[in-house]
């Protein structure tokens, strides 16, 4: 295991203000063990691509960069139904991958962006905290959301419904989809897993799920666990009340004995039953608001 020292730990990443104990405590809770190479991201749960149109793509960001995504639909003529997927702070490795084929063969055209290309490639450091200082605290919550809607683009322009567009991500990616849900008025449904509610503001995440919860556009369901030392309960239920006091159509469900990243199951944190629950929740989310 990597050593790490205090000083490590110190302003890792604006937006999360994380004391040493606190990010220790967060990572031990979530499965984000450092001596795992997370980033290798290899699903145990093997998705085959047998039917599937599934690979490597290139999307024009709004900057003119090539970005690199990967997209995964059924076979034969659309347009289907698209879910853009947004990655842990790990990038998108074969665990991302899976998920889109899996969402793939319930008849959507899946597509996850590599968001982090222009800040680095998580898949050569072993050091979460090493990512998370060298390339997820570089990542601009705007340059985000222009890669997002690059994606979306494209997708409408390569087999994917417009009128169908949903949101899923997992982690860094779950605080992703609730920003995306008051950016992109277009959105029909969202779908975010432990996604971070709160933070420190700085240049480059000027504000955080909790504080746009008045400005959230489509239903958005959000899956979290109470035993997640990163995400307080306290803040779901605030996030919950806000959401609520506004009219807004979402539904914050919080698993009991789940921690963060109860959903990637490549890691220690894995939880099957919470796994698949989650899972058949965003389903049938995305069906009932016709994503």
């Amino acid at each position: 295991m990597p050593i790490v020292k205090d000083s490590d730990f110190d302003s890792l990443v604006p937006g999360l203000p994380l004391s040493r104990r606190g990010f220790v405590g967060a990572a031990l809770a979530g499965g984000f063990a450092l001596a795992v190479q997370p980033a290798i991201g290899q699903s145990a749960i093997q998705t085959a691509a047998d039917g599937l149109v599934a690979g490597d793509v290139t999307v024009t960001a709004p900057d003119g960069l090539a970005l690199r995504a990967y997209r995964a639909q059924p076979a034969g003529k659309g347009p289907f139904p698209t879910v853009l997927v947004v990655q842990e702070i790990f990038g998108v490795h074969e665990y991302i991958r899976d998920v889109c084929r899996r969402l793939a063969h319930r008849g959507y055209q899946a597509i996850a962006p590599e968001l982090y290309q222009r800040q680095g490639d998580p898949a050569g450091i072993d050091s979460v905290p090493e990512i998370l200082a060298k390339i997820v605290g570089k990542v601009p919550d705007a340059q985000v959301m222009g890669d997002l809607d690059a994606c979306a683009a494209w997708a409408a322009a390569n087999g994917g419904d417009p009128a169908r567009l949903g949101i899923t991500g997992f982690c860094w990616g779950g605080r992703v989809v609730w920003l995306y849900a008051a950016h992109n008025p277009r959105l029909k449904a969202g779908v975010a897993w432990y996604g971070r509610l709160s933070g420190a503001a700085s240049p480059l995440t000027p504000i955080h799920p909790l504080d746009l919860a008045t400005q959230v556009k489509p239903p958005v369901l959000g899956l979290y666990g109470a035993k997640d030392q990163g995400i307080p309960v306290a803040d779901v239920d605030a996030m919950r009340a806000r959401l609520n006091g506004a009219g807004k159509h979402a539904e914050l469900v919080i698993y009991p004995e789940a921690g963060h990243a109860f959903h990637a199951d490549y890691r220690p944190s894995y939880r099957a039953a919470e796994a698949a629950d989650g899972w058949a929740r965003l389903l049938a989310w995305f069906k009932a608001a016709g994503v």
